[in-house]
């Protein structure tokens, strides 16, 4: 399975041609992905078929909310909702780098009938695998975006090898950050990983403002093989 990082309706055609099994729509990519506009949501919901998950987060400067924040997120998931989308893509962690779960749950309520990932806010946890555990208690994620944490790519597709048998297939375990056609074989044999997210390697030179390229899609595409 490989998601595919959009900014555009233009971006989400071209992926959907490129042959990617879903979407994850966000803008200003450069601050590491924010809530997009309601009307690009629409309008590239009416675009494609594929699945679009659409990103919930309000600001940059952390991964931790206000009360303010939380309401804001809770109303762009109604309307995300309400368009149609296929789900949300979210994360809320404490001071102490441990996931938010009040904040969690509040926004698990809401979106109700729509799928979830909980983003890479993941990777700032103190503890992935108590984490996972905290996580895999609410059935109604689907998804847990990562990169396996910090470190080289051995040490953390050890990681990600570890998460994925830990989740024993009760979520899919997303692996992101830094995937590219040069290095996802590699990640491939180690991790045993069956679900690829890409954003940057997805486009010409590896620009964050450059054109989706479909042919970096279907190269990796190839080579995940599922």
């Amino acid at each position: 399975m490989l998601e595919v990082i959009a900014m555009s309706v233009e971006d989400c055609v071209a992926i959907e041609k490129a042959g990617a099994d879903r979407i994850e729509l966000v803008s200003a990519l450069s601050e590491g992905g924010l809530t997009p506009s309601i009307g690009m949501i629409e309008q590239c919901v009416e675009a494609v078929s594929l699945p679009i998950r659409v990103m919930i987060r309000p600001k940059s400067s952390s991964f931790c909310y206000s009360s303010y924040d939380l309401e804001v997120m809770k109303y762009d998931i109604e309307a995300v909702k309400e368009i149609g989308a296929d789900g949300v893509v979210f994360g809320c962690l404490q001071a102490n780098s441990r996931i938010d779960v009040k904040m969690l749950e509040k926004l698990l309520h809401v979106s109700k009938g729509l799928n979830v990932t909980f983003h890479r806010a993941f990777d700032e946890l103190f503890d992935l695998e108590e984490g996972l555990r905290t996580l895999m208690d609410y059935p109604s994620i689907n998804t847990i975006l990562t990169s396996g944490g910090y470190g080289d790519l051995n040490e953390r597709s050890a990681k990600l090898k570890q998460l994925i048998e830990q989740s024993d297939s009760s979520v899919e375990i997303l692996i992101g950050g830094g995937i590219t056609k040069e290095n996802v074989d590699s990640v491939k044999a180690l991790t045993k990983g069956k679900s690829y997210h890409i954003g940057r390697s997805a486009r010409e030179n590896a620009d964050i403002y450059g054109k989706i390229s479909i042919e970096q899609i279907r190269h990796i595409k190839n080579i995940i093989g599922v």
